[in-house]
C-alpha cells in the first residue's frame, strides 16, 4: 500500500490537471494590500453621508467591505473605470455605522490581503464642546516643546486630538479634572516642521469610543524655522557682514575717485607750467600721490661754470641745474 500511494502522489503532482489546483492555492493572496479611506474624513457628524474608498491594482475584478464585529456579509462593489477601486456608501450617518472596516479585491485567480482599519467615528453624540489652545504660546519655534490643552467642564474620560489631513490616527488620553475642569495635555517635543497644521480635539467615553463631542474651534500651529535665540544669532552676524562690505566697498570707491581727482589735477598743473631757463628735469613717469603709485626721487645739484668773458667783463653768477631722478 505504501509504494502505491508514493507512486500515485508522485504522479498527481506531476500531472498538469492537478497542479493548477496547487498554484491557484500559492497565488491566492499575493495580490497587494489595498488602501482604504473616507470622505469626507473618518469624524463624521450624526445624520451626515460618508463614502468609504477602496483601492487596489488594476485587473481587479471585485470589491469587499467588512465591518469589523459585524454578522453581515461582505458588501461588494465592481470596480470604477480604471478597474483598480470602488466605493461603498452610507447614506446616513448613525451609531450602528461606527467601527472599524476593512476591505480586500480580488482578480481571477487571486485574492489581496485585508486592508489596513479604517476607525469611522461620529461627532455629536455627546453633550458639550471641548476648548483647545497651546502653552506656551501660539507662535512656536522648530526644536522647542509646547502643550496642546484640551479641556471641557462636561465630565468626560478621554479627549481625542485630531489633525487635519494627517495619515496617522488622532492622539488619545485619558482626562483629568483639575481647576474646575476636565483636561488633557498633549505634549509635542520637540516641535517640527511637520507638527504645523490645524488641530482640533474631541471629548469621548471610554464606554464608547466612536461616538464623540461637537469638536473644538480649530487652532492653527505655525512652525517657525528655529528657535528665537538661534535665529538672532544667525541673523546679526549676517547682518554685520553685509554691513561691513558695504562700508569696504565705499571706501574703496572713495579713495578711487580722490585718487582720480589728484592725478587729473596734477597732470592739469604740469601742461600749464612751463620749466625754467637752464633747469633741465630728467624724469621718465609724472609723480603720483596715490599710494598705489609712490616713487622715490633723488635730487641732485650741479653747478655749470659760464665761460670766460671775451670782454672782460665778471662773468655771470653760475647757474644751477637741478636733476630730478624719479625711481
Amino acid at each position: 500500500m505504501t509504494p502505491t500511494l508514493t507512486a500515485l502522489l508522485c504522479l498527481g503532482t506531476s500531472l498538469p490537471g492537478l497542479s493548477v489546483g496547487v498554484r491557484t492555492q500559492v497565488q491566492a493572496g499575493t495580490l497587494p494590500k489595498p488602501t482604504i479611506w473616507a470622505e469626507p474624513g473618518s469624524v463624521i457628524p450624526w445624520g451626515r453621508p460618508v463614502t468609504i474608498w477602496c483601492q487596489g491594482t488594476l485587473g481587479a475584478q471585485e470589491f469587499r467591505l467588512h465591518k469589523e464585529g459585524s454578522l453581515a456579509r461582505w458588501d461588494t462593489q465592481r470596480p470604477l473605470e480604471p478597474g483598480d477601486k470602488a466605493t461603498f456608501s452610507i447614506s446616513y450617518m448613525t451609531e450602528h455605522n461606527t467601527g472599524r472596516y476593512r476591505c480586500y479585491y480580488h482578480s481571477l485567480t487571486s485574492r489581496s490581503q485585508d486592508s489596513d482599519a479604517l476607525v469611522l467615528r461620529m461627532s455629536g453624540w455627546l453633550r458639550g464642546i471641548p476648548s483647545l489652545s497651546v502653552q506656551p504660546g501660539s507662535m512656536v519655534a522648530s526644536g522647542q516643546s509646547v502643550t496642546l490643552l484640551c479641556q471641557s467642564r462636561i465630565s468626560m474620560d478621554t479627549f481625542l486630538l485630531f489633525k487635519e489631513g494627517a495619515a496617522h490616527p488622532p492622539l488619545r488620553l485619558r482626562s483629568k479634572f483639575q481647576g474646575g475642569q476636565y483636561r488633557a495635555e498633549f505634549s509635542l517635543s520637540p516641535v517640527t516642521a511637520a507638527h504645523g497644521g490645524t488641530y482640533r480635539c474631541y471629548s469621548s467615553l471610554n464606554t464608547s469610543p466612536y461616538l464623540l463631542s461637537q469638536p473644538s474651534d480649530p487652532l492653527k500651529l505655525p512652525v517657525s524655522g528655529g528657535a528665537p535665540g538661534l535665529r538672532w544669532y544667525v541673523n546679526v552676524p549676517i547682518t554685520g557682514s553685509v554691513a561691513f562690505v558695504v562700508i569696504v566697498l565705499l571706501l574703496l570707491l572713495l579713495i578711487r575717485y580722490l585718487c582720480q581727482e589728484r592725478r587729473r589735477k596734477s597732470d592739469a598743473a604740469e601742461n600749464d607750467t612751463q620749466p625754467a631757463e637752464g633747469v633741465q628735469l630728467d624724469h621718465q613717469a609724472a609723480p603720483s600721490t596715490c599710494p598705489q603709485d609712490v616713487t622715490h626721487s633723488t635730487l641732485r645739484w650741479e653747478t655749470i661754470a659760464a665761460p670766460p668773458s671775451r670782454s672782460g667783463e665778471p662773468p655771470a653768477e653760475p647757474t644751477l641745474y637741478a636733476t630730478l631722478a624719479i625711481h
